[in-house]
């Protein structure tokens, strides 16, 4: 062996030994690298080969190896022909790349060969709740808060307005929203405000997202409007700001021809939810301009009952809830 071939092997060897997997560190007990920090240093655009991620050799003039497939496993190793079982994980395709073709350099003359990752699995992202897609989303590069939302196909209308991210500690803290970590100090957790991103009031929200982060999208709490109107049924708080008794019946499309406005109710679930407050609204006060408009609560039932009806209480409200929308509220 020449004298560049043995310090191309050595350097490395290296390199290797400097990005220890994450999966040895903590098998051997040992304080895991900030692969955080890892990212950073490269600008956080380079992929690095994990366990289960699959690559492509192409060597036109070594018929064995050209198009072989191979599989890291969990240990970060992968055999090959000819060059055999090499420590692939935690290197960048380029860097892989290098590795074999010094380990050919042995059997060929002028070994060029390309790499390519047939299949992404070391490095997935969970993004479920309110998404149009909810699954497991494999990173491929850098990519934001925002970028992942849209991959997993967008939020959904009944979306809310935060969005919780859960993250493993060797990966650093969520720098965003409001964190803290959970009680065994293995993940700090996140919520943030996805609106103030969206209006780009806090882009620094925006934030770059790693390995085995959970992007979860909590539903929006709901009002409802039953009774005599055009359209009752639920409808979700989306944003922090506040829905009144108006804005309620333009969701719900205006009252009915028999509605009793006057006399009409809000629900609304006491602190333990077994109990239900009464709370008589004039909404044709309100319409008139007569009456101040009142802000509803999450989970409030704006009723609005017809001119037979229009002393109906709160087990009306409820079935009439129940009827066009198919859920029991108060216990759901």
């Amino acid at each position: 062996m020449n004298r560049s071939h043995f310090c191309c092997q050595i350097a490395l060897t290296s390199l290797v030994l400097w990005y220890v997997p994450a999966w040895a560190a903590d098998e051997a007990g040992k304080t895991p690298i900030d692969r955080g920090t890892v990212t950073e240093a490269t600008g956080g655009t380079l992929y690095h080969l994990g366990p289960g991620d699959e690559i492509r050799v192409q060597q036109p003039n070594a018929e064995e190896l050209d198009g072989k497939v191979a599989r890291i496993d969990d240990m970060g190793f992968a055999t090959l022909p000819l060059v055999g079982k090499l420590q692939l994980g935690g290197l960048t395709v380029e860097q892989a790349q290098s590795l074999i073709s010094s380990r050919l350099s042995d059997l060929l003359l002028k070994p060029e060969p390309i790499v390519s990752i047939a299949e992404y699995r070391s490095q997935p992202v969970s993004v479920v709740g309110a998404v149009n897609t909810p699954g497991v989303i494999q990173l491929q590069g850098r990519k934001t808060l925002m970028e992942m939302l849209s991959l997993a196909g967008g939020l959904r209308p009944d979306a809310g307005g935060q969005v919780e991210i859960t993250r493993e500690v060797t990966y650093g803290r969520v720098p965003a929203g409001k964190e803290a970590t959970d009680p065994s100090g293995k993940f700090s957790t996140a919520k943030i405000e996805v609106a103030k991103i969206l209006n780009g009031d806090n882009p620094s929200d925006n934030i770059v997202i790693f390995p085995h982060d959970v992007i979860s999208i909590p539903r929006a709490e709901l009002i409802y409007v039953t009774g005599e109107v055009h359209k009752p049924g639920g409808f979700p708080l989306t944003t922090n700001s506040a829905v009144s008794v108006l804005q309620a019946i333009s969701l719900a499309e205006g009252l009915g021809p028999q509605a009793s406005a006057k006399n009409a109710k809000i629900f609304r679930p006491r602190g333990d939810g077994s109990e239900k407050q009464e709370i008589p609204v004039n909404v044709a006060g309100i319409l008139a301009g007569k009456a101040s408009d009142v802000t509803l609560m999450p989970r409030d039932i704006l009723f609005i009952p017809d001119s037979m009806s229009k002393k109906a209480g709160v087990r009306a409200a409820e079935a009439a809830i129940q009827t066009v929308t198919g859920v029991v509220i108060w216990r759901r």
